[in-house]
């Protein structure tokens, strides 16, 4: 099945899994999904990732761990939420200076930028801007 947004089907199988509860998730793989995933592990919001072989030759499956707190019946995910900023049909790009803070720096803000795929922090550090991919609280 062809997806015409690869990070929103990502980013909503994760929203799926939370709501039901599931501890992990699988998607197709792609680099820009590997770097996001990276992201969110660094920034602990998910334990972990992995990449694996799919059932289809050739193709690669993210397998992605989402973390919790607290005990069977009461825990609860890490994030609050995650949202897709740019779409394919309406683009968000941001300067330098006009980079978001998201929750006043409770949450990241995550870019592709021409140096990569970071947050919104590091992009300031570096002093570049880029497309906005998605906001994690």
């Amino acid at each position: 099945m062809s997806v015409s947004d690869p990070i929103a089907d990502m980013l909503t199988r994760i929203r799926n899994a939370v709501a039901i509860g599931q501890p992990n998730v699988a998607m197709p793989s792609s680099k820009v999904k590997v770097e996001i995933a990276k992201i969110m592990k660094e920034e602990g919001f998910i334990e972990g990732f992995e990449i694996v072989d799919g059932e289809i030759v050739g193709q690669k499956m993210l397998r992605v761990k989402i973390k919790y707190i607290g005990e069977r019946r009461e825990r609860k995910p890490v994030f609050n939420s995650l949202v897709r900023v740019s779409r394919p049909g309406r683009r968000v790009y941001t300067k330098k200076q006009d980079i978001p803070w998201v929750l006043s720096g409770m949450g990241i803000a995550i870019l592709s930028t021409p140096k990569g795929v970071m947050t919104g922090q590091r992009a300031r550090q570096l002093g570049v801007g880029g497309e906005i991919l998605c906001k994690v609280w």
